[in-house]
């Protein structure tokens, strides 16, 4: 499946998309946005980890608010 990078503190998103068979990367810092599919960040500090400027083609997406269920089926939409 796909490469998502997630915020390490959205362990049950992570799950989640482990669950779905997708790889997930934890985002620790900007370059590990770099060739994922997809990135999921928790939006409460908005853009410090420097995603949205990242040189990438991942969809970012904010899981706020938001179930994991919720957050995967996001993911998946915007892999279509």
């Amino acid at each position: 499946m796909a490469k998502i990078g997630v915020e390490p503190s959205l362990t049950n998103v992570q799950q989640a998309l482990k669950e779905r068979g997708h790889e997930v990367i934890a985002l620790q810092q900007e370059s590990d946005a770099k060739g994922c599919d997809c990135c999921v960040v928790t939006g409460q500090d908005s853009n410090v980890m420097g995603i949205q400027n990242a040189v990438s083609s991942a969809s970012v997406i904010e899981a706020s608010g938001l179930t994991a269920d919720e957050v995967c089926q996001k993911v998946e939409e915007k892999l279509r």
